[in-house]
């Protein structure tokens, strides 16, 4: 592995795009170019952190995007790996990191809290979970080009992940965690509503008090029916247009980013 093309690159510290997006993009070149293909192994974190100065967190942010595209995928004890695009088209999955990147942005994350909890009432109705049951409860500022465009607060029974971290959250795609333990989305319902931004939802998104959001919920379920995801989110609307387009026998839905 030490004569691995990927690590002859070298990422520039002048640069305004982060070190994690030039490595991001230095993997994808090697992966559409056929220089990895489906199931080779990438260089571990510690030869990347070697070859190109950078840190592990560095590093295991650059997977943890490269996962949440579903380009590659991480088994425990044996390294990273080309995943399969036809396993990818499998399963339905929402990626804030390819919805972005799709339209020439740049994405990514800032975490505003994380914990383990009994939620509200209306929230464990939602995911029609017992009583008692406790949840992840994580929130974070989705960010486009390094300006805050979405407040997410994302909900996981405990149980399904027992030994989620917060460190965990910031570095890994959490659908890619799932999935290695059999969890993977078979459905999802969205529901949109226009509402008004309270003092603290603005000052996180970087807008004035009273700012006009798309308030978005969404639910996901497994191939058996079980609600496994509940997320909220506050969607700027000064950057954001709803397209619907209708034909005959379907209907499409896009979002779009200013």
């Amino acid at each position: 592995m030490q004569n691995h093309s990927i690590l002859t690159n070298r990422l520039s510290m002048d640069s305004n795009i982060p070190l994690y997006s030039q490595l991001v993009g230095i993997i994808k070149q090697s992966i559409s170019s056929g220089e990895l293909g489906v199931g080779d192994l990438l260089p571990s974190e510690a030869e990347l952190c070697r070859a190109m100065n950078i840190s592990r967190n560095t590093v295991r942010q650059a997977i943890g995007e490269l996962e949440e595209e579903g380009l590659v995928v991480r088994k425990r004890g044996k390294g990273t790996f080309v995943a399969d695009p036809n396993a990818r088209a499998k399963c339905v999955r929402y990626s804030f990191t390819t919805e972005i990147s799709s339209m020439g942005k740049i994405p990514s994350s800032t975490m505003v809290d994380f914990g383990i909890e009994v939620p509200p009432p209306e929230v464990s109705r939602k995911m029609q979970l017992q009583e008692g049951t406790k949840v992840y409860c994580f929130t974070r500022v989705r960010n486009v080009d390094g300006e805050p465009l979405i407040l997410e607060t994302s909900y996981y029974p405990q149980y399904i992940y027992p030994n989620l971290t917060r460190e965990l959250v910031q570095t890994h795609s959490f659908y890619s965690l799932l999935y290695h333990v059999g969890i993977t989305p078979a459905a999802a319902e969205d529901t949109y509503e226009a509402v008004v931004l309270d003092e603290v939802r603005a000052n996180l998104l970087g807008v004035p008090q009273g700012s006009c959001a798309f308030y978005h919920q969404r639910r996901t379920r497994t191939e058996d029916g079980r609600i496994y995801e509940y997320t909220c989110s506050y969607i700027r609307a000064d950057r954001v247009t709803l397209d619907v387009h209708m034909q005959k026998n379907n209907m499409t839905f896009n979002r779009t980013v200013r």
